[in-house]
């Protein structure tokens, strides 16, 4: 069954306020900025020219765009009308016509979904607002080309830079992703967000799909919500992404993070 209807329409009203200043506010944010080239990087390593790409959560775009203007096609999908329609926009803006087009659609309900894709891509922790993520994996099959690619920057319970409250005393900020879930509150709104193990992500994989890589972001750096961190602490900032960096790809700290990038090929 789709996800619970006041929980779609909380998600959807959320990022719907979030989209009228959502490109200002990654465009200014130095950290975030790092962190989608880090993404770009990880997916560089598997797609293939002139693809076809599924994108889940699309926001407003931003990926879409950068996608496109590498030559690959790009179907990207929302669930918030508000994100879609300043990705509409964009389009008209930017005469991406071909290149890109838009659904307004839940990525719990990929039946509405049409077409055949080379790749399928989420980024920055969108599917957390999944509880049971085979809603994803069982239907997106249906989708894929043999050999597609799947890739997801999803969020997974352990997080060390969360577990830094600890030295203010505030251990329940600090451990609240390894309960599962956890109440998330944007733009006014309440919704439940889940993180999920790389073992989870795996399992609801199953076997139709082969794990490719995994990789941590922000594993001991700073988090796009601490800019003033980084400003204070410059070189603390530089030599814990140096830090990152060398960690990465290698167990456990390619499970640990703000966000995991994990991807998969379908095998057919």
């Amino acid at each position: 069954m789709p996800l619970a209807e006041t929980h779609l329409e909380n998600i959807n009203s959320a990022f719907s306020k979030q989209a009228v200043h959502f490109d200002e506010d990654d465009f200014s944010n130095p950290i975030l900025q790092q962190w989608r080239q880090q993404v770009y990087k990880h997916i560089d390593q598997f797609i293939k020219p002139n693809s076809t790409i599924l994108e889940l959560n699309a926001g407003t775009g931003i990926d879409a765009v950068r996608f496109s203007k590498q030559g690959h096609r790009v179907h990207a999908t929302d669930l918030s009308d508000g994100m879609i329609s300043v990705l509409n926009e964009k389009i008209i803006r930017l005469s991406l016509h071909k290149e890109i087009t838009t659904q307004q659609v839940s990525f719990d309900n990929l039946s509405q979904v049409e077409g055949r894709y080379d790749y399928v891509f989420s980024n920055f922790g969108g599917l957390n607002c999944l509880e049971d993520l085979t809603k994803v994996t069982n239907a997106v099959h249906k989708l894929l080309n043999e050999g597609a690619i799947i890739t997801w920057v999803i969020m997974p319970p352990i997080c060390l830079w969360e577990w830094s409250w600890i030295l203010k005393g505030q251990f329940k900020k600090a451990f609240r992703r390894l309960d599962g879930k956890t109440t998330a509150h944007l733009e006014g709104e309440y919704f439940t967000t889940y993180y999920h193990s790389l073992s989870q992500i795996k399992k609801a994989f199953g076997l139709q799909f082969k794990f490719i890589k995994s990789e941590g972001l922000g594993i001991f750096s700073p988090p796009p919500s601490a800019v003033v961190f980084i400003k204070k602490y410059p070189a603390l900032t530089k030599n814990l992404k140096y830090l990152d960096r060398v960690v990465q790809n290698y167990f456990p700290f390619n499970q640990w993070g703000d966000h995991i990038m994990v991807t998969f090929q379908y095998k057919g």
